[in-house]
C-alpha cells in the first residue's frame, strides 16, 4: 500500500515531461541509495559505539602516558 507521500511524489512527477520525470527517478535512486548508506552506517556505529569509546579512552591514555607517536604516512 503507497503512503500518502508517495502518492504525493508520484502526482508530482507524472505532471512532468518524460525526460524531467526520467531525471527525477535517477535523483531518487541515488537520494535513496545515499539515506540507505548513512542507516547501514549509523547501525554499524550504534552497534560498536561501546568499543569506539574504549579504543578512544585507551588512545587518550597513550596520549597522555607519553606512549603514542605521530602518525608516519610513510611507514604504510
Amino acid at each position: 500500500m503507497a503512503s500518502a507521500a508517495s502518492v504525493t511524489v508520484q502526482r508530482m512527477v507524472e505532471q512532468l515531461p518524460a525526460l524531467e520525470q526520467r531525471l527525477v527517478a535517477q535523483h531518487l535512486r541515488e537520494y535513496i541509495a545515499d539515506l540507505r548508506d548513512e542507516h547501514d552506517w549509523d547501525q554499524l556505529v550504534a552497534g560498536s559505539l561501546t568499543s569506539l569509546r574504549a579504543a578512544a579512552r585507551a588512545a587518550r591514555k597513550q596520549v597522555a602516558d607519553g606512549q603514542a607517536e605521530p602518525f608516519d604516512l610513510s611507514r604504510l
